[in-house]
Order: C-alpha cells, then sequence, then structure tokens
C-alpha cells in the first residue's frame, strides 16, 4: 500500500488536505455501490492511500460515508449559492432559475445524484438519516435565502429538483413514448 501521506510538489500534504482529498473519493465510490455493498478499502484504493490511515481521518465507515453525504450536500448548497449570485434578476423566480440553471451544470457529475439516492436508502442508520436531514436543511436554508421565494415556490423548486434526479437517472429524456415525456416536459436536466 502506498504511504498515507503524499508529497506534491515538495511539501508534504496536511491531513485536512487529505482528508478533502478522500472525501473527494469517496463521494464517487460510494455513489457507485452506496454504503453497505462499499468497503473502505475501495475507498482507500481510489484515493491511494492506506485503509488504515482512512480510518485514522474518519470515525470508521459510517463516519466516513455521513461526511461524504455532507460533502455531497455542502456542493449542492454552494451550487445554489454560486448560482444566485451570477444572477441578472433580482426577483424570486429569477433566482430560482439561475439556481436550478447551477444545479443543472452541477449534477453532470452523476455521482452527487447517486450518492443522496443511495443515502436516502440508509435512511434506516441514524447517523445516514440525520446526515440527509441536515443536507437537505441547509439547500432548503440556502435556497430560501438566496432566492427570498416563498415556502411553496422553494417546495417546488425542490419537488422538481427531485423530480431531475428521477428523469437523469433512469435515462427518461432518451425514452420514445408518451408516458415518459410527460415526466420529462418542462424539466431541464442536460
Amino acid at each position: 500500500m502506498t504511504k498515507p501521506e503524499v508529497r506534491s510538489r515538495g511539501v508534504r500534504s496536511t491531513a485536512e488536505a487529505q482528508r478533502v482529498r478522500i472525501l473527494a473519493r469517496a463521494v464517487e465510490v460510494f455513489a457507485r455501490s452506496g454504503y453497505r455493498a462499499t468497503p473502505v478499502t475501495d475507498v482507500a484504493l481510489e484515493a491511494n492511500v492506506s485503509t488504515a490511515y482512512v480510518f485514522r481521518l474518519f470515525d470508521g465507515k459510517l463516519g466516513l460515508f455521513v461526511a461524504a453525504v455532507d460533502e455531497c450536500y455542502e456542493r449542492i448548497a454552494a451550487a445554489m449559492t454560486a448560482g444566485a449570485e451570477k444572477s441578472a434578476g433580482t426577483g424570486s423566480a429569477e433566482l430560482l432559475d439561475a439556481m436550478s440553471t447551477a444545479y443543472v451544470a452541477l449534477i453532470h457529475d452523476r455521482s452527487l445524484i447517486a450518492l443522496q439516492v443511495h443515502a436516502q436508502s440508509a435512511c434506516d442508520v441514524p447517523e445516514i438519516q440525520e446526515a440527509v436531514r441536515r443536507g437537505i436543511a441547509k439547500v432548503v436554508r440556502t435556497v430560501s435565502a438566496a432566492s427570498g421565494a416563498d415556502d411553496d415556490a422553494v417546495q417546488r423548486f425542490l419537488a422538481y429538483g427531485q423530480l431531475c434526479h428521477l428523469i437523469v437517472q433512469a435515462g427518461l429524456g432518451d425514452v420514445d413514448s408518451s408516458w415518459a415525456r410527460l415526466v420529462d416536459h418542462g424539466i431541464r436536466h442536460d
């Protein structure tokens, strides 16, 4: 196994830098096979560190998965904020539209959608359920604050986002059938 600390440009990586790098790999690896089917060794191999080093930085497999879920929702909230900040409009509908555009760009990395689905399916584990709740709360608060939209508009925005997940994950945009076109109609996802 490789050394836990990696040299880059002659400077040893800090534990925090390694933690960030391992988390990025963990999001991708857990997105492929979820919490239950992914051994920590898979994440360690992908991050090019020892499994022991992963356990040193994270509180076991559960701690690593929860941290990956937190990272996923952090990326989503950051994209929503950036989308609103780049918007030329000032009305809540325009800001929500800008956030939607930012989210569509973000989910080209399908690992974020897949990780959310895996996390939701593992909500029978209390720590994972709490991470999902914490992440949704962060996104709701971010969208509400950045858009100034009323509760109904924020709820619709989130509901369309979940519908977008379904369309992307099931590949409904590629299905040439009236039922699929009905589900896909008016939803931006690519």
